[in-house]
């Protein structure tokens, strides 16, 4: 940090900003000689509930596995995420180096809880400005706005990138131009200005290049960008603050952050590059896992893999590993921690889900999760995701009322198939003849749930679906499963809520005689 007169700072802005901000958030202090991190967030051992999850939602048994997993739950921090920590180190170097001021306007590109974060520092006086995407669930929109925020929406569905070389679409950037010109007119900027500067403006938004009008916005106006994508402070906040944080907290619980393993979403690159650059400096190792949503999936907060690369602070050669991970997926597990009491958002629940498969197959024991974000923003969506499982989920009433409009009955399960017992329990329990019913191999259906595509056989055996079917599993969370990637399809079926174990042909009888393990 360059070495700065006390005359170039606004001493009473930096005292507010100490005792209102900075005074509330993770940082050192000095206690009877020894300096700590104060304010930190939970670290918190949920290991049990991972493998509970595991066991009831995906039918995966850690139970005997060596697994550790802790939680970072950021999602506690002052305005609900690992942002403010960034947010909080920026503002703090600029406002010692005289670049911030009283009176000034902050204006940056967000995906929405950078933007929140900066919400704080109007509290201060000073005006801040985000640029948005349409794109933004709407429960970060109304927190945004909660927090005095002035939000500039580019009615564009992109998220904030370092642009696109090819293909630009003109006409768009000068309808948006024209959008922007007039938003900036009503937030009391100077439309003239901006008039100077318009084909400037077209071309960053030709490209898509939302980092880069954030910074050219500033500079024509005077205002202060924080420049998160491309702010090493981002990086140094997490490496100087998080990470000694972690491994503090680690050693409480008689660990080192030396034998975990961290997994985080990737948004700016700031949290696992000052992660990755810690421990590589003190341990001499590669230990932290990056996970994205696959292409075409949308996850707050977070971008996919294609839209990390160009950006400044992605750094993969640091990384110990990177991961698509499908959101439709994981999203089962999210319903489920915060079922349990958890705090977390959509982009832990990835990281969790990720762990959870790294487990399974082997490729690490010890983990520290960050948890970025809560659930209160995402709640309108796990509302509609809730209400989306119950239309595909049915009950043995309901199936049985309307059993002649299903074609077959299709049994799903990666472990088990029924044996002629059990199919005999699903046939009288429906009111339907045995020859309606169709097994496919386990291995088929372990196809299905990993590759997210129709395996050939059960495509067989969906041929000639008029209608729809009925998918019958152990308990109902694998057919569930199995519904929501066969309607990403345009193939309609309907699970069996609580499967083969909650039918009333089947109570007080020995699972082992209705089902087996598969043999192939």
């Amino acid at each position: 940090m360059e070495e700065t007169k006390r005359s170039d700072i606004d001493e009473h802005l930096f005292e507010r900003f100490k005792q209102e901000i900075w005074s509330k958030t993770p940082h050192f202090e000095e206690n009877q000689g020894e300096t700590k991190i104060v304010n930190a967030t939970p670290l918190i051992d949920i290991t049990e509930d991972l493998k509970e999850c595991a066991k009831e939602v995906y039918k995966i048994n850690l139970a005997n596995t060596d697994l550790k997993v802790f939680g970072k739950f950021d999602s506690d921090l002052l305005t609900g995420s690992i942002k403010v920590r960034p947010a909080v180190h920026i503002i703090y170097d600029a406002i010692i180096t005289g670049k911030l001021k009283s009176g000034q306007t902050i204006i940056e590109a967000t995906s929405g809880n950078f933007g929140i974060a900066l919400g704080q520092i109007s509290k201060l006086g000073l005006t801040v400005v985000s640029l948005v995407s349409r794109k933004l669930q709407e429960g970060v929109f109304k927190e945004l706005r909660n927090e005095n925020i002035r939000i500039m929406d580019l009615d564009m569905d992109v998220c904030p990138a370092p642009g696109m070389k090819d293909n630009p679409n003109i006409l768009a950037a000068k309808a948006t131009a024209a959008n922007i010109r007039s938003q900036l007119s009503e937030l009391g900027f100077d439309p003239t200005i901006f008039d100077n500067v318009n084909s400037e403006v077209e071309s960053l938004l030709a490209a898509q290049d939302i980092i880069n009008l954030a910074k050219f916005l500033a500079k024509i106006y005077g205002c202060f960008c924080p420049e998160q994508y491309d702010n090493e402070l981002n990086i140094d906040a997490h490496k100087t603050i998080t990470a000694v944080e972690i491994d503090q907290q680690l050693h409480e619980h008689g660990n080192s952050l030396e034998d975990f393993g961290i997994v985080c979403a990737f948004g700016t690159g700031g949290t696992s590059g000052g992660l990755s650059r810690y421990i590589y400096e003190k341990y001499g190792k590669k230990s932290v896992h990056v996970v994205f949503p696959p292409a075409g999936q949308d996850v707050a907060g977070i971008r996919t893999k294609d839209k990390a690369s160009g950006l400044k602070l992605y750094k993969p050669d640091t990384y110990a590993g990177q991961y698509e991970i499908d959101f439709d997926q994981a999203k089962h597990l999210l319903k489920f921690f915060v079922d349990k009491g958890h705090d977390i958002g959509e982009s832990s629940a990835l990281a969790l889900y990720a762990v959870m498969q790294m487990a399974n197959f082997g490729t690490g024991k010890k983990f520290v999760v960050i948890i970025a974000d809560g659930i209160q923003k995402y709640k309108k969506n796990l509302e509609e995701m809730s209400k989306k499982q119950n239309r595909a989920q049915i009950s043995l009433q309901e199936a049985v009322s309307n059993v002649d409009d299903y074609d077959k009955i299709i049994w799903v399960h990666t472990q088990y198939t029924p044996r002629e017992e059990g199919i005999e329990v699903i046939a009288k329990s429906l009111g339907v003849d045995k020859s309606k019913i169709s097994i496919p191999k386990a291995r088929t259906i372990n196809q299905l749930l990993a590759t997210q595509q129709i395996p050939e056989e059960l495509s067989e055996d969906l041929k000639g679906i008029k209608g729809k079917s009925l998918l019958v599993c152990m308990a109902g969370n694998t057919s569930l499963m199995a519904v929501n990637i066969l309607a990403s399809k345009g193939i309609v079926t309907q699970s069996l809520n609580g499967g083969i174990t909650n039918l009333p042909e089947g109570k007080g009888r020995n699972p082992g005689e209705l089902i087996k393990v598969a043999t192939e």
